[in-house]
């Protein structure tokens, strides 16, 4: 069965909380299902944030997108992800993933390791927050038992295979650090790598009782009546692709609002892509793809 559509916004600057506050309802007025904050050194702390966005809001849910596992302890985690789940009334969902910036480790003072290491840590994480928040004594609890939806993402075979096992929500970032770039720079994953690591992750999945929902984060939202033109101009940037892959790539949306909902459309068959996560730069643009999309 073709799941039903869900969008988030991902919330990355905070000015005042007044602000914050008003572009939470203005991204609820707007029909985004979630409200999601990521986990960077110099952008907004996650939890705190969260509790602010659902005070503000009555429909959407909450979640992070995604944590840095690298920065929390387990036990100290779980005390948050309890906590904020109470607090806003069982609208958390937790995205975790394992890092992918060595300087904010090190300004924070915590060890980097190795890609391994990071994805043990990620692994002993999950575990610890699973027989935590799902012991009936823990303190405080989770108004959502066992636990909070889980989202894991990331593309690399071990974190599909965490994702199989143990999420709810399946994400993939269609990125991948660039090389010959500073660290924490990124590039796009042309379409045919996407649709390997999705295949892998159907792979692992295999057994599980019930499927897990899939998540893209879309990259940019490119409003246009000429899609080669603006293909030509993102090629130029030097992301990752060229002019032919910026026109098929899952994490880029271009065109007309019709024309991209129609390309949504063809990559939930694709990819099974029904929960789309846009950047705040394109809280508005991305509202009439939302609208022509709506109960689909």
């Amino acid at each position: 069965m073709t799941r039903p559509f869900r969008f988030g916004i991902n919330l990355l600057t905070l000015d005042t909380g007044t602000a914050w506050r008003e572009k939470c309802r203005r991204a609820e007025a707007l029909g985004y299902d979630v409200l999601l904050v990521p986990d960077h050194l110099g952008w907004p702390s996650p939890f705190p944030a969260l509790v602010a966005a659902a005070e503000a809001t009555e429909r959407p849910r909450v979640g992070t997108f995604v944590l840095n596992a690298g920065f929390w302890n387990p036990a100290l985690l779980a005390r948050e992800v309890a906590t904020t789940d109470a607090l806003t009334g069982g609208r958390l969902e937790l995205g975790l993933g394992t890092g992918y910036v060595r300087a904010e480790h090190e300004q924070a003072g915590l060890p980097w390791g190795s890609p391994r290491e990071r994805v043990d840590h990620l692994a002993r994480t999950i575990g610890e927050l699973d027989r935590l928040l799902g012991d009936a004594e823990h303190l405080p609890r989770p108004a959502q038992r066992p636990r909070p939806p889980l989202l894991i993402g990331g593309n690399g075979p071990r974190m599909l295979r965490l994702a199989a096992r143990h999420a709810e929500i399946a994400a993939f970032s269609g990125g991948r650090q660039a090389p010959g770039k500073p660290e924490g720079t990124l590039e796009l994953l042309p379409a045919e790598e996407v649709a390997a690591s999705v295949n892998r992750y159907q792979e692992y999945a295999a057994g599980r009782p019930e499927p897990a929902e899939r998540n893209i984060l879309v990259q940019r939202v490119v409003v246009t009546d000429d899609r080669r033109a603006a293909a030509r101009d993102i090629a130029a940037l030097d992301m990752g692709v060229d002019e032919e892959q910026a026109l098929d790539v899952p994490t880029l949306l271009i065109g007309t609002p019709r024309q991209m909902a129609e390309q949504l459309r063809e990559r939930r068959e694709r990819y099974g892509f029904s929960y789309v996560t846009v950047l705040d730069p394109f809280l508005e643009a991305f509202a009439p793809v939302l609208e022509e999309l709506s109960g689909t």
